[in-house]
Parts: structure tokens; C-alpha cells; sequence
């Protein structure tokens, strides 16, 4: 009974000792802390590493460093944070490669054919970007579609008599997402001694948009310039929604050509796979004569020609 009981006791101090034990976000804080009061961090620090804001991904790295020495590290991060991605830079680079080289084997096992590997390589090498542009391209559309209730929402505020501040926090918390988080990181960051102006740029630059960048420069200009900021706002609420309404018409309008690319980019690929699969030596001479790898190589460059053709007709209308 008495060593069941100091069992007991060891294990209960146990889980005591590891629940009350600081967590890795706590001792990097810990950490930091200690640096600051040590005189560690010196203020010629440059803006890739704010204080006590690093991300975790900025450890010290040969492949930080190569991104660094060409100015990728920063741009790369910026866009994985325009899309709210929880990924470093060099993971993404990271994952792209493997990527890359899981699509050279698998057509290297298939087809030894060198622009087909190099094809598939690209391909599953870009995925992971065209999967980030395309987050972020739906995210920004969300947040486009709910600004103009926001913008009214902050000129009813400032009818009533609330200040910019308040109007802000109020769009925080009332709107909906991905607007109120934006909204959010301003209203917290004035609370912390940042500049409005300050404070919306840097909201700018975490979401690209155009319409938000008409809404920025509205309250800059007014906080400088002076003003009637509620019928800017009026104002500015009523063009973005006009733009909204005509980018809409247009993709309906576009919609047929959008399909036709579809069609026309991914007809040949079917085909060929059905004609393999129907009679499996029928086109087995387009991979083994040379005559044949010409004409696939041909043949792939006049679709992809095609392709971004018909994506530059399509998608070169702007509002």
C-alpha cells in the first residue's frame, strides 16, 4: 500500500508538474523579455524583424539566407500573409521542390519523355502558389464584397458622434469576417501607440485591395486636409458598390469565353488519355518515334500559347 501510494504521488506531481510547466510560445516571451531588459535588442533592427512581432519562421537558415540575399524572403512572406497562410517562406519554397520532383518520377516512371517530366514538374511545383493565389483571390473578394456595409457602418458611427477610433472598433466588432479581423489588428494597434495613418497602411498592406486602398487614402487625405469625411464616405461607399455591381456583369458576360478556355486547354489531354485507355498501343508511337516527341512538343507549346491567350482576353478588362 505505501508504494502504491508514493506511485500515486509521483505520478500526480507529475501531470501537476507538466501542466503548470510554460509552454514554448511562454518561454520565447520569457525570452524576449529578458532580452529587452538585457539590452539585447537594438533599435537597428531592420523592419524584416520588428520587436517582440517575429515570426516563426525567422530562424536563421542557409535557405533564409539565400532568400534574403535576392529579396525573396520578404516578398514571399508578405504574400503568404495577404492569403493567411501559417507558413514561412522557405517552407514554401521548401514544398514546391518536393513537389516538383514527386512529378519528374512519376513521369519518369511512366514516359521517359524530358519536357513532360519537366512539364509535370512545374506543374505540382506551382501548385502550391496557384493554391495561395487562388486563397487569397477568394479572401480579397469576401472582404471586397462586405466594405461597403463597413464604410457606411463608420459614417453612421461619425454621424452619431463617434470618433474614428470608435467607428473602427465598431466595424470590428459587428462586421463580418475576414473585414471585422482586419478591422481588428487597426483598432488594437491605435491601442498600443500606433498612428491611424500608420495603423492603415499596415492594414493595406496585409490585404491588397483596391477598394480598401480608396477608403485609406479617404481618411488620410481627410486627417490631413480636412473635410466632411462622412460624405466622402457616402460617396466612396456608393463607387465601390457600382464597381462591385459592373465586375459582376462582366464575369457573367465572360463566362462563355472562361469555358471555352476550359474546353479548348483540356480537350487534347482527354482525348489522348481515352484513346490510350480504348486501344493502349494506338499512341504509343507519339512517345517512342522522335517525330512524334516533336509534334507533343509542339503540340504542348501551342496549347499553352492558347491558354494564356485566351486567360489574357478573358481577364484583361478591368473596372
Amino acid at each position: 500500500m505505501f508504494l502504491v501510494f508514493i506511485a500515486i504521488l509521483l505520478i500526480t506531481f507529475f501531470v501537476i508538474l507538466l501542466a503548470t510547466s510554460p509552454t514554448r510560445k511562454d518561454k520565447i516571451l520569457r525570452h524576449r523579455l529578458s532580452g529587452i531588459r538585457a539590452g539585447e535588442y537594438l533599435p537597428q533592427e531592420s523592419a524584416d524583424s520588428p520587436l517582440l512581432r517575429k515570426h516563426a519562421a525567422d530562424q536563421s537558415g542557409w535557405l533564409k539566407t539565400i532568400l534574403t540575399k535576392f529579396g525573396l524572403s520578404r516578398r514571399l512572406q508578405a504574400f503568404l500573409t495577404q492569403a493567411r497562410v501559417s507558413l514561412s517562406a522557405e517552407g514554401l519554397i521548401l514544398l514546391s521542390f518536393v513537389l516538383a520532383a514527386v512529378g519528374f518520377f512519376l513521369v519518369f516512371l511512366v514516359a521517359q519523355v524530358l519536357p513532360l517530366e519537366l512539364a509535370a514538374a512545374g506543374v505540382l511545383g506551382a501548385a502550391p502558389f496557384t493554391w495561395i493565389v487562388r486563397k487569397q483571390s477568394r479572401r480579397l473578394r469576401a472582404f471586397n464584397a462586405i466594405l461597403p456595409d463597413a464604410i457606411d457602418m463608420i459614417a453612421r458611427a461619425l454621424h452619431a458622434g463617434h470618433s474614428i477610433s470608435g467607428a473602427i472598433e465598431m466595424v470590428a466588432q459587428d462586421c463580418a469576417q475576414p473585414l471585422a479581423a482586419a478591422f481588428e489588428e487597426v483598432f488594437r494597434q491605435q491601442n498600443y501607440g500606433m498612428p491611424l495613418r500608420e495603423a492603415l497602411l499596415h492594414m493595406l498592406e496585409r490585404d491588397p485591395s483596391q477598394d480598401l486602398r480608396v477608403l485609406v487614402t479617404a481618411i488620410i487625405v481627410q486627417r490631413e486636409t480636412g473635410g466632411n469625411l462622412i460624405e466622402i464616405l457616402d460617396r466612396t461607399s456608393f463607387i465601390i458598390r457600382e464597381r462591385i455591381r459592373i465586375h459582376g456583369e462582366i464575369r457573367v458576360h465572360s463566362a462563355q469565353g472562361r469555358l471555352t478556355g476550359w474546353i479548348l486547354g483540356l480537350l487534347p489531354i482527354i482525348l489522348l488519355l481515352l484513346i490510350s485507355v480504348m486501344n493502349p498501343g494506338y499512341s504509343s508511337i507519339l512517345f517512342t518515334d522522335p517525330m512524334g516527341r516533336r509534334l507533343i512538343y509542339i503540340g504542348l507549346g501551342m496549347l499553352a500559347l492558347g491558354i494564356i491567350s485566351i486567360h489574357r482576353i478573358i481577364n484583361g478588362i478591368e473596372v
